[in-house]
């Protein structure tokens, strides 16, 4: 089946935890993705929350393989911002491979944070984002 953004912000929690638990790490991406934040997943406000997001706050990540980082893409004017470091790892999910997005130590403002990305389709993640241990929102990533 093909992923995109749309498909994913129809489908329930359940559905998106399926398609995490089944798929496979992939490579670690390289270069900039869109993003979009998928909450409350296939309910009448997952579109207009996602649009939201997008334009106040978080637009994708822009990756760089060769230093294994990122900077996310924030603010209304698309700033590279908020560093990660991205390995490949376990899983807090379901402890197998996934890509490793860490924030804990390259940034102040979301140390605390920790995304977990694996490839659903070619050139589509799928992404978790844990807040401590505590899962809190998913996102996908268009390259």
């Amino acid at each position: 089946m093909a992923y995109d953004t749309s498909k994913l912000l129809s489908m329930s929690q359940a559905e998106l935890d399926d398609l995490f638990r089944n798929s496979p790490a992939g490579d670690i991406p390289n270069g900039e993705a869109r993003g979009t934040a998928i909450v409350a997943p296939g309910t009448m406000i997952s579109d207009a929350a996602a649009n939201l997001v997008k334009v106040f706050a978080w637009q994708g990540k822009v990756f760089d393989s060769q230093n294994g980082v990122l900077k996310n893409k924030i603010s209304p004017f698309g700033i590279d911002a908020i560093q990660a470091t991205v390995y490949k790892g376990e899983s807090w999910f379901d402890g197998n491979e996934c890509i490793v997005l860490d924030y804990s130590k390259t940034s102040i403002v979301a140390h605390w944070i920790r995304d977990e990305i694996r490839l659903i389709a070619p050139n589509v993640y799928l992404g978790l984002v844990y807040w401590d241990k505590s899962r809190l929102i998913c996102f996908s990533l268009e390259f």
